[in-house]
């Protein structure tokens, strides 16, 4: 078995037939591509693997994520392996066998897997067999119910990990990390990274408007109001494809955020985009080509793969935004916000590497002694998010506690609830579907290690008290200890 993904501008970029219309070719595309993504199941014979490749189909046209399909397939494929082995299928497969290879995949495999791992596979698994069920490949699931429902998972809810930070250390990890400069905020002769304004203006937008970095590192120019030399103060985002489960939102972007971009986009990005010119010319037929503009910002109009075409900036996917340019009439401009060598939008496993290098430097520079205590681990860029819920979370609590001892309340009004309650506000923001997903952040309002610290370093610091001593003390017990019998 061979598993493909459909690659449709890999097909345009390869599709020079001799004695065939480049613009024939490019119609015929358009009525036979598999939406781009779909995994493709083929066996020796360059065969399509029934009916496993018709489920990525429907999963395809139902606009399931490219993400999602790709790990769906990886899956399924390791569950048919599985079954070939044993000589079974996925109609004779039983309960037990299906089973067998969960245990298999968490405790055998070569390389084993946790529990919120199975239980994507579960989900991949799960969502196979009602399609089979649906065509009639199968009379039912092959396992039985159980009190969770007809699921394999295993029943169990993993806590989000949230980790934030302090401002001493968000200014360390974006001045020092990102942008090259001292602890004490000096010019680091020996920095040799690159693009360092423009690193530094991407961690202040991730902090100060909360997005995930597919987000905000796919941004184009027009959704911010910065095409053909424009600089708003501040400005709304609206997101849709580039979201997590492409869910809707608008997004606020401060006055803070919009200056730090401005040195980037002064200094940096022109040298970046005239030094990569050449590259995109070279590469002009697999772009996608703006001739124009429209609706302040919303709509683009262009050449792609041979057809002119309107696009809605919203609703482009991450590989569409970053082949997006604009022709100027004096070269090729990249839309993306933030674009590296070449031309093109930062990958993630880009930015990633921005990260690695600078989490390095913070460490070489841990022992100056205007350096904050690091955590253990390297941060992340989703830690600039959860930074941003908490602080949201705790500026607009003692809001609301402030304005009604203001008023005098003894308890807020129900419409005083509803548009001021700050666990909707920061849902909102961060477009969570369930609120049970932002009250996880209440827990962490307060951190429970510096209570700890706290509660015992006026005893720690005379004498070194230990633990027997901290809980004798706590339990009453030093005055019955001192007490002499009479």
């Amino acid at each position: 078995m061979r598993l493909y993904f459909a690659n449709h501008r890999a097909v345009w970029r390869g599709g020079d037939v001799a004695g065939v219309d480049r613009t024939l070719f490019a119609e015929a595309l358009l009525r036979h591509k598999l939406p781009a993504g779909t995994p493709v199941l083929l066996d020796d014979a360059m065969r399509p693997i029934e009916p496993v490749s018709s489920w990525f189909r429907r999963l395809a046209l139902r606009r399931k994520r490219p993400k999602t399909m790709r790990s769906y397939a990886y899956t399924v494929l390791m569950l048919l392996g599985f079954l070939q082995a044993r000589g079974l299928d996925l109609r004779s497969a039983t309960e037990s066998d299906i089973l067998q290879f969960r245990q298999w995949r968490l405790d055998d495999a070569e390389e084993t897997i946790e529990e919120p791992s199975w239980d994507r596979d579960a989900a991949a698994i799960g969502q196979l067999y009602d399609f089979l069920k649906d065509i009639g490949y199968v009379t039912a699931r092959p396992w039985r119910s159980t009190l969770q429902g007809e699921s394999l998972g295993s029943g169990t809810s993993t806590d989000v990990r949230v980790r934030h930070m302090e401002i001493e250390q968000y200014v360390y990890f974006r001045d020092v990390g990102f942008a090259g400069l001292t602890p004490d905020a000096g010019l680091d002769a020996t920095f040799h990274g690159w693009r360092p304004h423009r690193n530094r203006a991407a961690c202040e937008l991730a902090l100060l408007t909360g997005m995930r970095i597919q987000e905000w590192s796919t941004l184009l120019l027009p959704e911010l109001g910065l095409e053909s030399g424009g600089r708003p103060r501040t400005t709304d985002v609206d997101l849709a494809a580039c979201a997590k489960r492409k869910q809707p939102r608008s997004v606020y972007v401060p006055a803070d955020a919009m200056e730090l971009l401005d040195p980037y986009l002064t200094i940096e990005r022109p040298e970046i985009v005239a030094a990569s010119q050449r590259t995109l010319r070279r590469q002009h037929r697999d772009l996608f080509v703006v001739t124009r503009i429209e609706g302040d910002g919303r709509r683009l109009r262009g050449v792609l793969e041979g057809r002119t075409v309107t696009r809605v900036v919203k609703d482009m996917d991450p590989d569409l935004r970053r082949v997006t340019v604009l022709e100027t009439g004096g070269g090729l401009e990249p839309l993306a916000l933030f674009v590296g060598r070449g031309g093109k939008m930062l990958s993630f496993s880009g930015w990633d590497r921005v990260r690695w290098r600078a989490w390095d430097r913070l460490q070489t520079w841990s022992s100056h002694q205007a350096a904050p205590q690091l955590p253990r681990h390297r941060w992340v860029y989703h830690d600039l998010r959860h930074t941003f819920a908490l602080r949201l979370l705790i500026f607009l609590t003692r809001e609301v506690l402030g304005d009604a001892a203001s008023q005098e309340l003894p308890i807020a009004t129900l419409l005083d609830h509803m548009t001021g309650n700050p666990l909707l506000i920061v849902q909102r923001r961060l477009g969570h579907l369930r609120p049970s997903t932002t009250y996880r952040y209440v827990r962490y309002l307060k951190d429970p290690m510096r209570e700890v610290d706290d509660a015992f370093r006026e005893w720690t610091a005379v004498g070194g008290a230990s633990y027997i001593t901290i809980a004798r003390h706590m339990m009453n017990l030093e005055e019955h200890a001192h007490a002499a019998p009479r």
